[in-house]
């Protein structure tokens, strides 16, 4: 029995989580309820000297919740206030009680301080257990319901028969659980992206949009050059990763692809439904794939040594160990301002790899490299609009973001993402798509755009 009462728990923990919620991040927020029937101050405990810093301004009134943003394994104390006409506490001898908590690694904590002054603290965790007990009493209940007249009596067969329909009963409770978590799930989902679409269309609109900022920064250390690259991390789940990388691309190598793109410029085109490429107004541009002559990378060969320092970044950020044998070529590719028109040179929101959550497949892509080689006056940011990251694109510069969890599991939709239109100047870019899966024997383009190697498509 506690051994299914425990494995209900961890499958509830589970289900209970919010929708792509990790809990790797220290800060925490923190619900606090009073429910004292007086008036109490929330005070911050400094870890060393231990002295009361009011949190509370000044006080939460009896009904009411305070809510805080904090760190894990930081400590607070609730205190009673006196009345306002008695001036006097509720406690024993009219003293002025007070409780502690401190915050722990779980999430959705609810701190409820009670009439009789319990501090009862919640989260998901404790809620999950809760639940499973729940459960499991209810499945007992019927279990042993089951038994009754039989206890004197009982054979293996008959006790089996308890065990099966006792692991039926917790079976379809739990599915009944995830039932409910996956339509909330599917209902933040559709909140999340709607809002990433107002978010699309007023930042690409708004000229003077800022650059959004950094949850946290790191640094890469480029081994050929021998430089630390300073790392603006926009967004950092398992499977969805932003990246804003200083100086990645130098103005000799930006000078080496245009100039080995330029007699190749054509119209940029999209995947269409049938496993091939088209022409589409979503995508206004000029590209040019280039071939980089690895025999020449230990002579400097500059498009050999950019493409280097890709993948090493690449596996750097996600924990890969990608090499280059197979992947697509370098891409060039070219946006011209044409001011407010109806069409202007832009790509419209859209993901480079699958971002529905389903596993990744073999030789797909899963994570992308963007350098910004000339930048516009007016316009040509790259927008996430669902993780709401925009990024303004910054000479020498590069975005990286990565769509694919160690374990296979490909993004949500959080690196959605488009070119806003370019209204004033040229914007001159650099793109690498990486793919996981290849090799000299499988090269990238031994799938179509559906993602089907030719060889397994039949006649």
């Amino acid at each position: 029995m506690k051994c299914l009462t425990t494995f209900l728990f961890h499958a509830l923990t589970y289900v209970l989580l919010p929708s792509g919620h990790e809990v790797a991040a220290e800060a925490r927020d923190i619900a606090i309820e009073n429910n004292s029937g007086s008036r109490i101050e929330i005070y911050w405990i400094h870890p060393q000297t231990k002295e009361r810093m009011l949190q509370s301004s000044p006080y939460v009134y009896n009904g009411a919740i305070f809510n805080l943003n904090s760190y894990v394994t930081h400590a607070f104390e609730a205190r009673e206030m006196p009345g306002q006409k008695t001036g006097l506490c509720k406690g024993q001898g009219n003293a002025c009680r007070s409780g502690y908590f401190t915050v722990n690694e779980h999430v959705d904590q609810v701190i409820i301080v009670s009439s009789d002054w319990e501090i009862d603290h919640t989260d998901n965790v404790s809620i999950a257990r809760d639940v499973a007990a729940d459960l499991m009493s209810d499945c007992e209940r019927i279990a042993k319901k089951s038994l009754t007249g039989k206890t004197k009596n009982i054979t293996t067969k008959t006790a089996m028969q308890v065990i099966e329909s006792l692991v039926e009963c917790a079976e379809g409770k739990v599915a009944k659980e995830i039932d409910v978590a996956n339509e909330e799930v599917l209902f933040q989902e559709r909140i999340r992206t709607t809002m990433g679409d107002h978010w699309e269309n007023y930042t690409c609109a708004d000229k003077n949009m800022t650059m959004t900022e950094p949850k946290d920064q790191t640094v890469f250390f480029d081994r050929k050059s021998g430089k630390r690259l300073s790392v603006d991390v926009m967004l950092d789940r398992p499977a969805s990763k932003i990246h804003v990388i200083r100086n990645f691309i130098t103005k000799a190598e930006c000078d080496a692809m245009e100039k080995a793109a330029q007699p190749r410029l054509h119209a940029a085109t999209v995947a269409d439904d049938k496993g091939g490429s088209r022409l589409s107004d979503n995508r206004k541009a000029k590209q040019a794939g280039i071939s980089v002559p690895w025999g020449e990378e230990a002579q400097g060969h500059p498009i050999a040594v950019l493409s280097r320092r890709v993948y090493d970044y690449t596996n750097f950020a996600t924990g890969q160990n990608i090499e280059h044998h197979g992947q697509e070529d370098l891409m060039s590719i070219q946006y011209v301002g044409r001011g407010d028109v109806e069409a202007p040179d832009r790509y419209m929101p859209h993901c480079d790899g699958d971002c529905k959550g389903q596993p990744h497949r073999d030789g797909g892509r899963f994570a992308t490299m963007v350098m910004y080689c000339v930048v516009p006056e007016i316009g040509g940011a790259t927008n996430f609009k669902n993780s709401a990251v925009h990024v303004k694109p910054e000479i020498g510069t590069a975005t990286f973001f990565s769509y694919m969890d160690n374990d296979g599991k490909t993004d949500k939709g959080f690196t959605e993402h488009s070119g806003c239109p370019v209204i004033k100047g040229e914007k001159k870019i650099v793109t690498q798509w990486v793919r996981k899966g290849v090799d000299k024997d499988n090269r990238w383009d031994s799938w179509n755009t559906l993602g089907i190697k030719y060889d397994a498509m039949g006649d």
